[in-house]
């Protein structure tokens, strides 16, 4: 549209056109308060789409986001859109789909779309725009401003010094509490921009104030994260997978060494790494053998149900599989991309969200699996909405085709929006299953997971009895990768696996017993960390490697040259 002060609608179901005028606005200068980006599994009010290429795959996804949200369908000619939509795909379009006459260039909306972003956590809604890093697709460019005012929401601009940040969606993923996950496409594509001035933009627009980015890939030539990794809550890192040494394989896993050896989660934790594959296309070629880039973790959330792109049955059954077990409840819905994987991009790409005009917002680490029968369990969650909290609820049960049952949460801090509630010591058998149920001062009622009850956390309460038999296995899996290299001379990395915190001390000996360098000690967190010696200086021969627990020792050894 050639005029954004006033829009045209036509709202399917009613076919009402509609003008409007708005109290939206569009500003360059980042907002004033504590701000923070939503993640994409929180609630959405809107998922925005333009209807032009690969409308087949476009078209399965208003058919299934319909039920979830309202659709927002950018389109040159909306009569011609919903024709197309009912007749050629087969599509029933309900009230929930709204067309916005708009002109566009491409249909990735994903990157020049823009961000959902919070006042004070859970308070006044507003949209970030960056500069799109396409400047000859003008039209696209101005589609957020088009949406923006359709939902009346302020839009914030990163389009003008000393503010200007050339950014793109497909490259941006936040856990909603202030990380973020980037590509070193950001700095490559700002360098007027340093590092240091990149993330304080980050931070005055969008509440970042922790930037991870990683070195980009060499066979993805978009070098966007969301072709091989996805957020799927705080803690947990769903990423692709090649064969060993294929394609980008090599420099994926040394990001995710990266990322593991120098962040923890914004719970302190390890992140928990989930394995997709990357599969061949359908010439059985990889990226690096010119074949097409595809990838599982172009996914969606849509509240309740997750798109995932799909394209070869002996593939997408594992994949499917894996997304589910990793989000129970969720309605996982497959949508065939064959079409548009050669244009490097699937369904995140094509999508992009709009968070809800009052999020509840539900924050809880979730419980680790215990030995524990005796006392009760500690759920802690930080509830937060605008109008404050009247009341929250957990959940629990060892049996799902039962009832849950109900504990009354209480407000430990104030301060902190945090809630607590106990679920009484279980004897060791099944897993123990729960949820969060909390209701607003104004009455908006919200669950944590968001598909519950359908979808829980769940933690296993073990046997007591086989503490001697998880003590062997707790020291068994401390070395499971050898240190490397071995033989060493120079920088050598001693990973060490516990499946629980654990109090260790790393040590080198020689081989008369003494001790040449102690590595580490002190309590460890439950997962994989890496230790690092240097061993220029080192006389060569034989040396070992002693890990030290309350459960025993364990020896390796390590060549010098």
């Amino acid at each position: 549209m050639k005029n954004f002060n006033k829009a045209v609608f036509i709202f399917l179901g009613a076919f009402l056109f509609h003008s409007a005028s708005y109290a939206q606005t569009i500003s360059d200068t980042p907002p004033v308060g504590s701000i923070r980006t939503a993640a994409e599994w929180e609630e959405i009010q809107a998922l925005v789409v333009t209807w032009r290429d690969y409308k087949s795959v476009l078209a399965e996804i208003i058919r299934y986001a319909q039920e979830e949200c309202r659709v927002i369908v950018h389109c040159t000619n909306a009569t011609t859109a919903l024709s197309e939509l009912t007749g050629t795909y087969g599509v029933p379009v309900g009230p929930n789909v709204t067309f916005k006459v708009q002109p566009s260039n491409t249909l990735w909306i994903r990157d020049y779309g823009a961000n959902t972003a919070y006042i004070n956590d859970v308070d006044s809604l507003f949209l970030v725009d960056w500069k799109y890093n396409r400047p000859s697709r003008i039209q696209d460019d101005t589609i957020p401003r088009g949406y923006a005012r359709l939902l009346n929401v302020n839009l914030v601009q990163t389009t003008a010094s000393p503010n200007l940040l050339i950014h793109t969606g497909g490259n941006f993923m936040s856990d909603g509490l202030g990380t973020a996950f980037s590509s070193n496409l950001v700095l490559d594509e700002n360098p007027s921009q340093t590092e240091t001035q990149i993330n304080t933009i980050m931070l005055n627009y969008l509440g970042i104030d922790r930037y991870i980015k990683m070195e980009t890939l060499p066979y993805d030539g978009i070098h966007h994260i969301d072709m091989h990794m996805k957020l799927l809550d705080e803690e947990t890192l769903l990423i692709g997978q090649y064969p060993s040494g294929v394609s980008d394989g090599p420099q994926i896993e040394a990001n995710m060494l990266y990322v593991i050896d120098n962040f923890n989660s914004v719970f302190d934790t390890p992140y928990k790494i989930i394995r997709i594959v990357q599969p061949p296309d359908d010439q059985n070629k990889y990226p690096s053998q010119n074949g097409d880039y595809l990838t599982y973790s172009n996914a969606v959330f849509v509240n309740k149900t997750v798109l995932l792109p799909l394209y070869e049955e002996r593939y997408d059954t594992t994949a499917l599989r894996i997304w589910r077990e990793s989000l129970p409840g969720y309605r996982v819905v497959g949508i065939n991309c064959d079409s548009i994987i050669p244009a490097s991009g699937a369904i995140h790409c094509i999508t992009q969200s709009v968070g809800v005009n009052d999020p509840l917002l539900i924050t809880h680490q979730a419980l680790h699996d215990t030995y524990d029968t005796q006392n009760n369990y500690t759920v802690t969650a930080a509830i937060q909405h605008r109008s404050g909290i009247a009341q929250a609820k957990l959940f629990y049960t060892v049996d799902t085709s039962l009832a849950f049952t109900e504990v009354p949460m209480v407000l430990l801090n104030s301060a902190l929006n945090q809630w607590s509630a106990a679920i009484p010591a279980q004897a060791a058998g099944p897993p123990v299953f729960y949820f969060i149920q909390a209701t607003s001062e104004s009455g908006k009622s919200m669950v944590r997971p968001i598909a519950a009850p359908d979808g829980w956390w769940k933690f296993n309460v073990l046997d007591s009895g086989s503490v001697i038999t998880f003590q062997n296995e707790v020291l068994d899996r401390l070395f499971q990768v050898g240190a490397f290299p071995n033989p060493s001379k120079g920088i050598t990395c001693i990973p060490v696996n516990s499946d629980i915190p654990l109090k260790l001390e790393l040590s080198v000996l020689d081989v008369t017993g003494r001790v040449v360098e102690v590595i580490g000690s002190g309590s460890m967190t439950a997962g994989e960390k890496r230790y690092y010696i240097h061993t220029e200086t080192w006389a060569p021969g034989m040396y070992f490697i002693r890990a030290q627990t309350p459960f025993g020792s364990l020896i390796q050894k390590l060549v010098v040259r």
